[in-house]
């Protein structure tokens, strides 16, 4: 079994387990994954999920090996069918729209196809020692796992352009210069500090996370009106659910002097 999931309380920690191939993905991984990720979104006991490649490496990108054993007739690709939001993709879970929030944890190579699942999540925790880059540029090979959409609303158009064309690599330092990392922690790290992340997130009323999350994610190209419009529509129901209750906590005394321990 390549994808397994350890289950801490409300966090998930998804984890992919090919570490003789980087993790890089052959199509068995991209159905474990996908199933793993739309089975964290449906369960309502679960908040954050963390997803991390086990043995030193996130993930390697597409498996190129598997990849050179196809026929001329089979590409491996052109049968997957696209459904945006819920369609398995060539990586496995890049297609998936979920309603709450994962954290990808990366060690050692998230390239290519790797670089393109750890945009996909909401959050990225780098170790020092890892690196990012479209390494796929000298094969041949194209972003279609999101790269291409993603990197430019990260990073910007002209970063993501120059990271795409000479498909260099980018170090964790850089990639948390340019907005495309959000934390650099030491080596060995990136698991640890991902799951506490995720604790901290899950503690929180998750009808708002989820709100707060969905607006800043759908946001992205709307004009300014429809924008806030979405966010008053997604967001008032949270209010009456959630929000009074909040309100009703902090005036019994919960919350004050910026203390955030009492959560629930």
């Amino acid at each position: 079994m390549t994808v397994r999931i350890e289950r801490n309380g409300a966090v998930w920690t998804v984890i992919h387990s090919r570490p003789e191939a980087r993790n890089a993905m052959d199509p068995a991984s991209a159905r474990a994954l996908f199933d793993a990720f739309v089975e964290f979104d449906q369960d309502a006991e679960a908040s954050v999920a963390v997803f991390w490649g086990e043995g030193g490496a996130f993930c390697a990108g597409w498996d190129l090996k598997h990849a050179a054993a196809l026929g001329d007739d089979d590409d491996g690709v052109s049968r997957l069918t696209f459904e945006p939001g819920h369609s398995r993709a060539p990586m496995g879970p890049s297609r998936l729209e979920l309603s709450k929030p994962v954290i990808a944890a990366i060690a050692g190579p998230a390239v290519a196809g790797g670089m393109e699942l750890a945009m996909w999540a909401d959050i990225r925790v780098m170790e020092e020692s890892a690196y990012m880059g479209v390494y796929c540029r000298r094969w041949g090979i194209p972003l279609i796992d999101g790269g291409t959409v993603r990197l430019p609303r990260l990073v910007g158009q002209g970063k993501a352009l120059d990271l795409i064309l000479t498909g260099r690599r980018v170090p964790a330092d850089e990639c948390e210069r340019i907005g495309l990392c959000e934390y650099v922690v030491p080596y060995g790290d990136a698991r640890f500090r991902a799951e506490a992340l995720a604790h901290d997130i899950a503690r929180f009323p998750q009808a708002c996370v989820r709100a707060d999350r969905r607006s800043a994610r759908d946001s992205h190209g709307l004009p300014l009106r429809d924008a806030l419009r979405q966010e008053w529509d997604g967001s008032r129901k949270v209010v009456a659910d959630e929000g009074i209750d909040g309100a009703r906590r902090f005036a019994d005394g919960a919350g004050r002097s910026g203390d955030f321990e009492d959560r629930g």
